[in-house]
């Protein structure tokens, strides 16, 4: 799975802390002038995952723990990226649930 697919949780763990993290799998470059846009529609996929509660129903052991949804990227966010990140990470925050991201860091 990966952000191509809008309509799918790409995957979802729960850290030893207890943490449900729901992953985002992003591998497009930030120079593509359409990837803000289908980062939005993935977020807000999950969000309705979350808000529904069908969350609780395909993942039981989800119940009672905090949600974080998470993008991973390949790529460093460009400026423009980073605001909107910040921007989502606020209302997802207001809406009682986590929002963090992270670049994976290439080993070459």
């Amino acid at each position: 799975m990966s952000i191509n697919q809008s309509n799918t949780i790409d995957a979802i763990g729960i850290t030893p802390e207890g943490k449900v993290i729901l992953t985002i799998s992003d591998h497009h470059s930030w120079q593509e002038p359409w990837h803000l846009q289908l980062l939005q529609d993935k977020i807000n996929s999950y969000l309705q995952f979350i808000e529904s509660k069908q969350i609780f129903k395909d993942y039981p052991n989800a119940i009672g723990k905090e949600l974080i949804i998470e993008p991973v990227m390949k790529y460093e966010p460009t400026k423009e990226a980073i605001f909107f990140l910040e921007q989502v990470k606020e209302i997802i925050l207001n809406a009682g649930f986590g929002f963090d991201w992270k670049t994976l860091k290439s080993e070459l």
